[in-house]
């Protein structure tokens, strides 16, 4: 008797968690249950663990036999099987029958528990040939896939053991200390049972599967590029990504990865394509055949006596990219023209130029005037160059401005 008396003060632990007092009713236990119950159930976003508790202390002070020991020897009793009150039973089926099925609607809570696979992402390498015309990828790729000869069950009887480190739940939660007084609570499936809540017996595995309830198949897919497609747009197969037991299977998307082109640059459903003219070309006119994406041979010319100013566009209409699901409407193909300026012209060539260009801008200064002035010499220069030169000058001299004592000075300049 002298052992039992400190046991006592674990007799109340349940009542606390359920809210109610000692004399509480039936009613008042049920009421409580059921307020607590939905409150904290997984499903709707509750902690696992306080769903147990709940579960667990309104199934012994539900029952009168178990109640009363409790009452009278506290928790430990029950642990060590007084009264047959050892084991608890699955909180789910607890919740599942006191409610006579799900409160939030849409079947039974083990029905909503299921989850849904993960999407697989691949990245696919296309061409700007291939967003231009269109192209078919074929794409072998491994999945998991229910074994066929237990249906996914993992057991040669179907049947399973419940996880005794989760309990069934298929989740733990584990608590994080991030400092004084302060702690974070974080949830994940069972390593154990690997977020399945059953374990299967050694004896009773599948011989196809080995007990993983999946096996690994492979399947080709065709991946459609179409017409006018976008870098970073998304193909979807549903359903086609890993299966797995009591889950909804996720989808296989493709994200498209438009690799660089050595001549036409694409923005939107507009190309761009550079071109260099030299100075005969430039101002006497030019013809160029362009090879287009889908290979076809453009002849460009410019209109007589036009001449083409450097850093100039063109635009030819219809020649662009193909708009998405609209295949025969096309934007434009813009041409950006730079001219390559002979590095010198000989005297005669430039006497020649000077006959048939127009005439230079007359010096207003008189030759007294011309004098005066000073001479300078030019000569060629890199501007990023020498800006990226006097950028760092001016940062070193800024650096070798703060190592300079200057609070020494002003102490020595105070003292005279």
């Amino acid at each position: 008797m002298f052992g039992r008396a400190p046991k006592k003060s674990d007799n109340t632990r349940y009542y606390e968690i359920l809210g109610v007092p000692k004399n509480a009713s039936p009613e008042d236990l049920k009421k409580a249950y059921k307020k607590a119950a939905i409150k904290n159930h997984p499903d709707k976003g509750g902690d696992p663990e306080k769903f147990k508790e709940l579960a667990h202390a309104y199934e012994v002070l539900s029952d009168p036999e178990k109640r009363e020991i409790y009452d009278q020897y506290g928790e430990d009793a029950l642990k060590e099987g007084m009264g047959g009150g050892g084991g608890m039973h699955d909180p789910f089926d607890i919740f599942s029958s006191f409610f006579g099925g799900s409160p939030f609607g849409g079947g039974s809570s083990r029905g909503r528990r299921q989850r849904r696979g993960e999407d697989v992402i691949h990245p696919l390498k296309v061409s700007l040939e291939d967003l231009y015309m269109g192209a078919t990828k074929k794409l072998s790729l491994s999945r998991n896939v229910l074994c066929s000869k237990c249906s996914g069950k993992g057991s040669k009887s179907g049947a399973s053991l419940k996880c005794p480190g989760c309990q069934g739940t298929g989740m733990k939660v584990s608590i994080r200390h991030l400092g004084p007084s302060m702690i974070q609570q974080m949830q994940h499936p069972c390593n154990e049972c690997k977020g399945t809540g059953e374990t299967i017996n050694d004896k009773d595995r599948c011989p196809q599967c080995k007990g993983e309830k999946v096996v690994q198949e492979k399947k080709v897919l065709e991946v459609v590029a179409e017409k006018g497609m976008q870098h970073g747009q998304k193909i979807t197969f549903p359903g086609e990504a890993d299966e797995a037991p009591d889950t909804v299977t996720g989808d296989i998307v493709f994200v498209l990865q438009q690799k660089e082109h050595p001549k036409f640059k694409r923005k939107g459903e507009d190309l761009f394509y550079e071109h260099t003219l030299n100075l005969t070309e430039a101002l006497c006119g030019f013809r160029f055949v362009l090879t287009h994406l889908d290979g076809r041979q453009l002849l460009i010319k410019s209109n007589p006596g036009e001449v083409v100013k450097p850093d100039q566009f063109k635009a030819i209409d219809d020649e662009g990219m193909p708009i998405y699901q609209r295949p025969f409407m096309k934007g434009k193909l813009y041409i950006h023209f730079t001219v390559d300026f002979p590095d010198s012209l000989s005297l005669d060539q430039v006497k020649a130029l000077e006959a048939v260009l127009p005439p230079k801008p007359s010096m207003q200064l008189t030759d007294m005037e011309l004098d005066e002035c000073e001479e300078t010499t030019l000569h060629d220069v890199n501007i990023e160059e020498e800006m990226r030169r006097k950028q760092a000058q001016a940062q070193q001299e800024a650096y070798d401005e703060d190592d300079e004592p200057h609070g020494a000075q002003r102490v020595q300049c105070a003292q005279q």
